[in-house]
């Protein structure tokens, strides 16, 4: 089996795919809160139906480049980007409990991603 280097670039791309990934459940807490099969609420859940199409496409050519455990550990950093999007477009309150579990996903990130380029390298 072929070992795979992971990039800068690719990682660059992955972050940028889940960070455009997460702020699509803006569109689904929109789409929630709209009356059912209302044409907000259609228009709103079909952007995050053509989001998780493209997605998907996107997500199978990261996928490529990397290993899977680091394209997955790297996952992870959805929630914080929701943390973010909750605050700016909800206007939701970002706790120390929430700033905790952000610090441990990153930790859980950084120890995946170092630990797998160390057994590779």
């Amino acid at each position: 089996m072929e070992k795979k280097k992971t990039n800068v670039k690719t990682i660059l791309c992955l972050h940028l795919l889940l960070m455009v990934f997460s702020a699509f459940g803006i569109c689904s807490k929109i789409a929630a809160a709209q009356p059912f099969l209302s044409f907000t609420f259609i228009l709103f859940y079909g952007i995050v139906i053509l989001n998780l199409g493209i997605y998907a496409i996107c997500w199978q050519q990261i996928i490529k480049r990397m290993p899977l455990v680091v394209a997955f550990a790297n996952k992870a950093v959805t929630v914080i980007w929701g943390i973010v999007w909750g605050r700016i477009f909800f206007g939701e309150t970002i706790t120390a409990a929430k700033m905790i579990g952000a610090v441990v996903i990153i930790c859980g990130i950084l120890l995946v991603v170092t630990e797998k380029e160390e057994s590779h390298g």
